[in-house]
């Protein structure tokens, strides 16, 4: 009976001593993670606050978790509620909050996105140094939800993005891009023809060109990148847009560790719609292996040429591109060679119709080199003064209107030494418009300050236009765009003069890229 006790009494003893253990071990957990927490949210912000401070830097003090989210998204919401004036200088309406900062404490200053520190770069030659040394300042990713959006190229890093980079080089080549005018050419006058009947009866026509052009560089990147038409690849675009609009939703707040593994309507919608985009592409590239076991694949287009370069890669025994790489690259055709030629054809034709001095010339210039004909290749390369217009467009409109980095080791830039993890901002529609670098005249529209080049544009050359980025990582479709933007607007100017319509309300807004809010208006008269 006594040792029945005793064995009794000893298993409680356990049970107490294993009870206080998990307790202890629980609580160390916990401990650690909230000392985590802690350092996230205010410690290591604080340092380095005050770190910034000491290398005589100014900004926003650190809010605790929020940073300055929540001002940003009400200056956001206060500027897309207002119109403002037909001008050049729209900074404060679509950076209006990056804009004040910078107004009040200069452009060596830094704000909060969450609790991590986010500094201003407008220095050129800050800007060059950090385009090229692109392993330490990489692409900043606030959220990892933006990768069911887009992925690929444009946020691949280190050895993933040179592979992928040199295997898709070969189809951007200006003799592949050549061979697509064709396609281009049919997209446009496709647009033009129902331009024209709209015109044709009352001899002028006030239409929103604004869906037009997205319909047309929707369907020049279908034909040039997959062989079909907008009609056949309707439902990725309607995915990849209803994407866009998610992601930028998401964007808007403070990312916690793993939230993108809860399953909010957000987040399903975003999986939902991902997995459908990854499907319908799967399919088109199954297709097109299937033709090149058999040597039937087309390479007229920008898959086929993909394909090929990767086939070739890995006969040559270098390291090819996996299937899923391949449909990043798809979706990126679709995303950014449909958005960014979008957003320039359309503030071509708004800033056209508000200077259209500007416009004649443009189209004095597109009959003098093709008069009547279609225009070619070579005769795109002549067009000096419609080349100045679409730079110019750029340079007060650009695409995007600010682009972010991080570096992930210790460096300096200048004189001041970053810790790991500060985001540099780079507000490219703030540097466009600096009169340090474009003299007085910078905030207008002025497409003769490019007439001997880029390079010549700005004062001492300096790295101050980099609509495309710049570097080694400058955007591989931008002689793409540029191609589409010239026979767009020559096949535009040839049938059409244009102006503002009395309805049209200017609100410029940023998405994935700069577009009008209210859509463009525009009186189209027949030539």
């Amino acid at each position: 009976m006594f040792s029945s006790v005793w064995s009794s009494i000893k298993m409680e003893i356990s049970s107490i001593w294993s009870m206080a253990f998990s307790f202890a071990f629980a609580t160390i957990i916990v401990a650690i993670y909230a000392w985590k927490i802690l350092n996230w949210i205010w410690l290591k912000p604080k340092k380095v606050e005050k770190l910034l401070r000491q290398q005589g830097l100014s900004g926003s003090s650190y809010k605790l978790f929020h940073g300055d989210t929540k001002e940003i998204s009400r200056m956001n919401k206060e500027a897309s509620s207002r119109a403002i004036p037909v001008s050049d200088n729209i900074t404060s309406r679509i950076l209006p909050f990056e804009h004040h900062i910078i107004s009040k404490y200069g452009k060596n200053s830094f704000m909060w996105m969450g609790p991590t520190a986010s500094i201003f770069i407008t220095d050129p030659s800050f800007i060059k140094e950090i385009f090229y040394k692109h392993e330490i300042f990489q692409k900043f990713q606030r959220n990892p939800l933006i990768r069911l959006f887009i992925n690929g190229m444009v946020l691949y890093e280190g050895e993933q993005w040179f592979k992928v980079r040199n295997i898709a080089n070969p189809a951007f080549h200006l003799d592949k891009l050549k061979d697509m005018l064709p396609q281009l050419y049919i997209s446009c006058s496709d647009m033009v023809e129902k331009w024209k009947t709209l015109v044709s009866e009352k001899e002028s026509y006030e239409l929103d060109v604004w869906p037009h052009i997205q319909t047309l560089t929707a369907d020049v990147i279908s034909r040039t990148a997959f062989g079909s038409n907008f009609e056949e690849g309707r439902q990725i675009f309607e995915l990849v847009r209803e994407q866009l609009r998610l992601s930028v939703e998401s964007l808007q707040y403070v990312y916690v560790p793993g939230w993108r593994f809860l399953p909010t309507a957000t987040n399903r919608k975003l999986k939902a719609n991902y997995n459908e985009v990854q499907k319908l592409i799967k399919g088109v590239i199954n297709k097109r292996e299937e033709a090149l076991k058999v040597r039937r694949v087309r390479n007229d287009d920008l898959l086929g040429l993909l394909m090929e370069s990767n086939y070739k890669a890995v006969q040559h025994k270098e390291a090819g591109m996996s299937l899923q790489e391949v449909i990043e690259e798809c979706k990126l055709f679709y995303i950014a060679g449909q958005e960014t030629t979008a957003s320039l054809l359309v503030w071509t034709m708004i800033l056209l119709s508000i200077h259209p001095h500007w416009q004649e010339r443009a189209r004095e210039e597109v009959f003098q080199v093709s008069g009547s004909q279609v225009p070619i290749f070579d005769d795109l390369n002549k067009l000096k003064v419609v080349t100045q217009i679409l730079y110019e467009v750029l340079r007060l409109y650009p695409p995007a209107a600010m682009l972010t980095r991080i570096n992930v080791k210790e460096t300096k830039l200048g004189e001041i030494v970053l810790p790991p993890g500060i985001v540099l901002l780079l507000p490219i529609i703030k540097v466009h418009q600096d009169p340090e670098y474009w003299g007085d005249d910078a905030e207008v529209f002025n497409p003769e300050r490019f007439s001997e080049g880029i390079s010549k544009a700005t004062k001492n050359n300096q790295v101050a236009f980099f609509p495309f980025t710049w570097g080694p990582r400058i955007c591989i479709g931008q002689n793409f765009a540029l191609m589409e933007a010239k026979l767009a607007l020559a096949i535009i100017l040839r049938n059409f003069s244009f102006q503002l319509s009395p309805t049209y309300i200017h609100v410029p807004a940023r998405r994935l890229t700069l577009y009008p809010q209210h859509g463009a208006q525009i009186i189209l008269h027949k030539i």
